[in-house]
């Protein structure tokens, strides 16, 4: 396992008052002295409950947990690897080990699943069915079982995240991390971990709707360049579908009540046409991406 020195503790945080000093003391006594709060600009005395534990503080220039993350990461760490967690409360601390422990076998990210022993309380019956449902499209576009793809509980290499290509700002932080695992082949494992309530006092900055509408659109923006097939194709089914209905329709008012109807025939018509070309341009797209990752395979092999 890694050594507690070679180890950074990253905590980005807003507003966890509640919660952060327990936090923050939780990862000293495990040995963990290495622990940095990057705040969004609390107004509630997060920072300097923070300090006064023994973390770190730094108050990131941008908002939003995404640029947090990436500012912490590339401008203020300098240690070999990382434990990222919510300041919260909801995670393990004791887990730390098992998080850390997959690095030193050659892995470069390791996901804690929150499923493994989520307790009672510790979320929503929406968004457990929202998390099953982002993981399930997940695993179907971008052909990997990450399991919790959305959880905050992460460790990994200063050195495989900086060849990330990482831009949200948001909670799409943690999908954008598992994509870009996917599409690079960055060696990744997941390791069962435990996920509590939120302590009394402490409310969530996440808003479901929004934040999980935001997350389905990067999964998809996503699978233009990982699984074009998927990307362009599902938008021509749609579009060929539509197209065949309006068909249809108008062969029906045509045939049944002698009704014509020019305009809806020539939309049906540019429906079908569209829909049929995107299925034709995704299917190259794929193509071309297969040949290139069997190339980039040959030159990985060869050096």
């Amino acid at each position: 396992m890694p050594t507690p020195d070679s180890v950074c503790i990253l905590i980005p945080t807003y507003d966890e008052a509640e919660t952060i000093a327990d936090v923050v003391s939780d990862y000293r006594d495990e040995g963990y002295t290495n622990i940095l709060v990057i705040d969004g600009g609390s107004t509630d005395g997060t920072r300097e409950l923070a300090q006064d534990a023994g973390a770190h503080v730094v108050v990131q220039s941008g908002s939003g947990k995404g640029q947090a993350v990436r500012e912490a990461v590339e401008d203020h760490i300098k240690a070999e690897f990382v434990l990222m967690l919510d300041g919260d409360g909801t995670y393990e601390p004791t887990d730390a080990e098992k998080m850390l422990a997959p690095l030193d076998d050659g892995y470069e990210h390791v996901i804690g699943d929150r499923f493994a022993d989520m307790r009672a309380g510790a979320m929503t019956s929406l968004n457990k069915v929202g998390n099953r449902i982002i993981n399930r499209a997940f695993a179907l576009i971008h052909g990997q079982d990450f399991k919790d793809i959305l959880s905050g509980y992460r460790a990994f290499t200063r050195e495989s995240f900086l060849e990330m290509t990482l831009t949200s700002d948001g909670f799409g932080i943690e999908t954008e991390m598992a994509v870009e695992c996917a599409k690079h082949n960055v060696k990744t494992t997941v390791v069962p971990t435990s996920y509590y309530p939120r302590p009394d006092g402490s409310d969530t900055n996440l808003n479901p709707i929004r934040d999980g509408g935001i997350i389905f659109l990067e999964l998809y923006r996503r699978a233009k360049t990982n699984n074009p097939l998927f990307y362009f194709g599902s938008v021509g089914l749609a579009s060929t579908a539509t197209g065949l209905g309006l068909a249809a329709y108008v062969a029906y008012e045509w045939v049944v009540r002698s009704v014509s109807h020019e305009v809806i025939a020539v939309v049906s018509a540019a429906g079908i046409l569209f829909g049929v070309q995107l299925l034709m341009f995704g299917v190259l797209s794929d193509l071309i991406l297969s040949l290139h990752r069997d190339q980039m395979k040959r030159i990985q092999e060869l050096e």
